[in-house]
Formats: C-alpha cells, sequence, structure tokens
C-alpha cells in the first residue's frame, strides 16, 4: 500500500479486495501504476525442516587396527594351511587310504569354511543395506526427494517379500505408489504400512526379555549365573530384532551390530540409569521398599529394555520420522506392574 502518515513516515491501514483490479504486486524495478494500491509481499523465512534423527554409524577400525587383524588372520590361515599339508603327507606315508580319507576331510573343512565365510559377507553386506535405506531415507524425508524416496520403497518392499506378516501391507503400499507426489510423505506412508507391525513385535520382545532378566536377576543366588543370563539374553535380543528388521546377521554381523548398539547407547547417553521412569520409580520411593535382589532386578531390567530400545532403532531400516520411537515406559511398565504386584503380596497376606 502506498498511503503514509506524514507524521511518522508509515503506512496506515486500509482495507482492499484481493479481486481488486486496482490492487497490484509490487516487483523489483518496474513502476506501479498511478493510483493503484502496491502490495508488498513479505520475505517469509521457510522453515527447515527437522531431520529425523539417526543411530549413531557404526564405529570404524583405524588403519593400524586393520593391518594388525589381517596380517595375524594371514598367519593363522597360513600355520593351519601348513599343519594339515604336513598331516595329510603323514598319512598318505603310512597308508594310501589314511591320506585319501584326510584328504576328503580336509576337502569338507574347506567346502564348510567357504559356506560360512559367504554366510558372514552376506549378513555384512544385508546390515550394510539397512544402514544405507535408513540414511537414504532420512534423506528423502529432508530434501523431500521423490525418486529416492520411491528407491528406498521398492527396496524395502524387495526385502519384506520373505515375511509373510507383511502381504497386506506391502499389496496395500504397493496400490499407493503411485499417488504420492512428495518424497517425505511417500517415506512416512511406507513407515506406517511396513514398520508398524514390526515395531509392535518389537516392543513385545524388548518388554519379555526385560521382564525374564529382571525375574532371574531377582531369584538367581549367583552373580556370575546372572552375568551370563543377561548376556545371553541381551544377544538373543539383539538377534531376533535384526531378524524381524529384516537382517541376517551371522558371528561378524553380531559383533558388528553389537558395536552400533553400545555406541548409540553412548552417543544418547541411554546406559546411564537416569531415565526418566527410574528417576520416578525411585522418586515414589518404591525402590527403598524392595529388597535388595528385587530393586536390582529391576534395575537388570531397565537396562536390558534400554539396550533392546538402541538396538531397534539401530536394526529398524527407516528411522522414526511418522511413527514414534517406543520409549523406555512402553517396554518396561509390565515389568514395574509385576514388582509393585510381587511386594504387595506379603502385605496382603
Amino acid at each position: 500500500m502506498t498511503d503514509k502518515s506524514p507524521a511518522s513516515g508509515h503506512r496506515r491501514p486500509q482495507a482492499f479486495r484481493l479481486d481488486d483490479p486496482d490492487v497490484v504486486v509490487a516487483e523489483d524495478g518496474r513502476p506501479a501504476p498511478r493510483g493503484a494500491i502496491v502490495v508488498t509481499p513479505s520475505l517469509a523465512v521457510p522453515e527447515a525442516e527437522e531431520t529425523p534423527p539417526l543411530p549413531a554409524p557404526p564405529p570404524s577400525a583405524s588403519r593400524w587396527t586393520t593391518l594388525f587383524w589381517s596380517g595375524l588372520g594371514g598367519l593363522v590361515s597360513l600355520g593351519l594351511g601348513l599343519a594339515v599339508s604336513k598331516l595329510i603327507e603323514d598319512l598318505f606315508a603310512r597308508a594310501d587310504w589314511l591320506g585319501y580319507t584326510g584328504l576328503a576331510f580336509a576337502a569338507l573343512f574347506v567346502v564348510g569354511a567357504l559356506a560360512i565365510l559367504g554366510r558372514e559377507l552376506f549378513g555384512l553386506m544385508r546390515l550394510r543395506t539397512l544402514n544405507a535405506l535408513r540414511e537414504q531415507a532420512a534423506e528423502a524425508i529432508a530434501k523431500d526427494d521423490r525418486k529416492q524416496a520411491e528407491a528406498v520403497t521398492r527396496e524395502l518392499m524387495a526385502l519384506a517379500k520373505t515375511s509373510p506378516r507383511l502381504f497386506r501391507a506391502r499389496t496395500e503400499l504397493a496400490g499407493h505408489l503411485d499417488a504420492i507426489i512428495d518424497g517425505a510423505d511417500l517415506v512416512r506412508l511406507t513407515e506406517r504400512h511396513l514398520m508398524a507391525p514390526l515395531d509392535s513385535e518389537a516392543t513385545r520382545l524388548v518388554s519379555d526379555a526385560a521382564k525374564r532378566v529382571s525375574v532371574v536377576t531377582a531369584v538367581s543366588p549367583r552373580a556370575a549365573v546372572d552375568l551370563i543370563f543377561v548376556l545371553l539374553t541381551a544377544v538373543s535380543l539383539v538377534r531376533r530384532l535384526a531378524l524381524l528388521y529384516g537382517g541376517r546377521p551371522g558371528a561378524l554381523g553380531m559383533f558388528r551390530l553389537f558395536r552400533q548398539v553400545i555406541a548409540h547407547l553412548a552417543v544418547t547417553g541411554g546406559m546411564a540409569a537416569g531415565d526418566s521412569l527410574l528417576q520416578q520409580l525411585v522418586g515414589h520411593g518404591i525402590a527403598a521398599k524392595l529388597s535388595a535382589r528385587l530393586g536390582e532386578g529391576v534395575v537388570n531390567g531397565l537396562l536390558t529394555a534400554r539396550l533392546g530400545l538402541a538396538a531397534i532403532e539401530v536394526t529398524r531400516p527407516l528411522p522414526f520420522a511418522a511413527l514414534p520411537a517406543p520409549a523406555l515406559s512402553d517396554v518396561a511398565s509390565g515389568l514395574i506392574a509385576r514388582k509393585d504386584s510381587e511386594k504387595d503380596e506379603p502385605k496382603q497376606g
């Protein structure tokens, strides 16, 4: 608007209709017609979309560590090869049938070793694919890239073909694939269809593992038994979560996966026993009324639940964008309810 107050130099308020032919938009370098109402558009700064948080990347080994393990592995392989070769030569020296028998066993060993190596490499490649999909999905949401989002969706649908529980979700998603224009909306739609049933199952797995750990560590008389059981439960939980979300980790894959989970916990501070749920538990004085073993079981169950939540974020092929990430209260609420009921039982008796 061109009307200005002579005293202050500022424009006076003025009403007009948007479809009025006398209303024009100010443009750089072009004079406005006489008597026209000039509207100057305000420069709105677009708000930057928040990129979904990603788990910490797997820690990369240093160059010297890689050289050390490569050299050690080479020496051990050469030593085993020479030992097997000398054993077969000694067997042939004693009797031909012993030599051929040893040679057959060596061939079986080589075939089995190659099969195990292939499975380990496949597991590592699958974990790398899931990590790459998560990063590409976050980038597609941040940039609203339709082409990249479609590539992520199609690859996830291909990975989900082996899961019967996702058949209906894949069918519905394939029907809506061409109707979504925005890349960010396509990734969110994919997450709602493919990740929702898996997230529900993953939450149940973490909750059950936390309850088992809390009960066993509460009644076990030996600390060594507690340690072994917690370790086996953690390994089994991480492996089941990886299988649930499409990973096929072998021994090397589990080692790499655990390193990534621990790195994620270190970044998020999740191993600290200061989560809101634990603070609430201690704040209400419940922990002080429980026995020492029962309180230890609660803490171990909470830490197992926190480890499971970190494993979900690491093994999940999509970031949490459309669906809320499971919280500690979602997987440990039954744990605390169980402990409260156990605490109240002696009072009722």
